[in-house]
């Protein structure tokens, strides 16, 4: 398995999340195939060095639905930094990349140092 290590340190938070989708889906790679996926594995570093543009902790919303009667629960994103910021990155990631049967198993190689 090659391993890919991205530093975070006073990186935006998007940028870091789709370079870490870029490289999990291999596209960086010559040998590029939509259908085969690559082993890649990413190793985050500083996480936590990370910074944020404009006032994305305060008013980025995000919402969970439990599906029951008044069951939406909403977090800012400085909310959900604070308690589990790998989460938080996994999430962004996760979201970037295709909608398709592989997209659980790319998301296991990231990896948090």
């Amino acid at each position: 398995m090659t391993t890919y290590e991205i530093d975070a340190t006073d990186r935006a938070l998007g940028r870091i999340a789709t370079e870490v989708a870029t490289v999990l889906r291999g596209k960086h790679l010559p040998s590029y195939e939509p259908n085969k996926m690559p082993n890649i594995e990413v190793v985050i570093k500083n996480l936590d060095k990370a910074k944020f543009t404009g006032n994305k902790l305060d008013q980025k919303m995000y919402h969970h639905y439990s599906g029951y009667h008044s069951g939406i629960k909403s977090r800012t994103m400085g909310e959900r930094w604070e308690k589990e910021p790998q989460k938080l990155l996994s999430h962004i990631v996760y979201r970037m990349l295709p909608v398709n049967k592989t997209r659980d198993k790319i998301i296991k190689n990231i990896k948090f140092k």
